[in-house]
């Protein structure tokens, strides 16, 4: 009885995620007009001058200048047709992230109902952590965007999966330092113009509006526990708990979790013959382990 009413919940919370969905899209769509509020951001902006709007106000645009420099192609484009290629990618990577048994799950998931709504970068950051499992220097894009869910780095800390780390910090400090030859007036007007500004005034959007510097540290502590207990799960959350401003929409970042399991994503293991870290743990703590038991029989006994 208990399977068949987990089956009745999970079923009905799928149903009404979806009527939020069509709701959002089909009724309050065509009477605010606001589809693509974010990516509206990412398409006003010169490269000159990429920070000339407030932080907070409608258009503004809040990444770093290697971000910037990643979507000045898009005035190439009217608005509808950026807003349409852009809604398409987020929704391919929705689908990626899913996969052929949890697509339909994480369409459900209000959030990111929202943040197909307003098109910001929260799926394609839920992709990046997926991948950086199997593939770190996808976390370029997560550093260079929102910057402090980069807190899920802690997992190859704790981990002392130092390679990876390296990979993830060196191609992010590589990329940085070209961008500071080039743009370094742009990073002055960042830090100046949005990113402290951002610190003593939040926007003035609906927001859960606890402090970042209480919400890092948690999420901080859950990597690392997640790390110390092989919870690949706790990265995501914590890197949607961080963000620097705590959206609803910022809480789809947990659509990577489904995508954690897939074994081509999985965390390169040692090659064959050597040993992985658990192997040379357990060889450690036992140095006699591989040593033959006295009555044993050899191999060339048992021939």
């Amino acid at each position: 009885m208990s399977a068949v009413r987990g089956r009745a919940l999970r079923d009905g919370a799928i149903v009404a995620g979806l009527l939020f969905f069509f709701y959002l899209f089909f009724v309050v769509a065509p009477q605010q007009q606001t589809v693509g509020f974010d990516a509206l951001s990412y398409y006003l902006y010169g490269i000159d001058n990429p920070y000339w709007l407030a932080h907070g106000t409608m258009g503004s645009f809040v990444y770093s200048p290697i971000a910037a420099r990643l979507f000045q192609l898009d005035a190439l484009l009217p608005f509808w047709q950026f807003l349409w290629l852009w809604l398409a990618l987020l929704v391919g990577t929705l689908l990626w992230l899913g996969g052929r048994r949890y697509w339909l799950w994480i369409l459900a998931f209000p959030p990111v109902a929202l943040e197909l709504y307003h098109g910001n970068v929260h799926l394609l950051i839920a992709a990046a952590i997926a991948l950086g499992f199997r593939y770190p220097v996808a976390w370029v894009f997560v550093l260079v965007t929102k910057v402090t869910p980069g807190v899920g780095l802690l997992w190859f800390a704790v981990r002392r999966e130092w390679r990876s780390l390296a990979i993830a910090l060196g191609a992010t400090a590589v990329v940085v330092a070209v961008s500071l030859v080039f743009d370094f007036r742009l990073w002055q007007q960042w830090i100046e113009r949005d990113l402290l500004v951002s610190f003593q005034q939040p926007p003035s959007q609906p927001q859960i509006a606890i402090p970042l510097l209480l919400r890092l540290p948690a999420a901080a502590a859950l990597v690392i526990w997640g790390a110390r207990t092989d919870r690949k799960w706790t990265v995501p959350v914590a890197a949607a708990f961080a963000m620097p401003v705590l959206w609803i929409a910022a809480f789809s970042v947990l659509a990577a979790i489904p995508a954690l399991g897939r074994p081509e994503l999985a965390e390169r293991r040692a090659p064959v013959g050597e040993p992985g870290p658990a192997a040379a743990k357990a060889v450690g703590d036992s140095p006699r382990a591989a040593e033959p038991r006295p009555n044993a029989p050899r191999p060339s006994e048992l021939a």
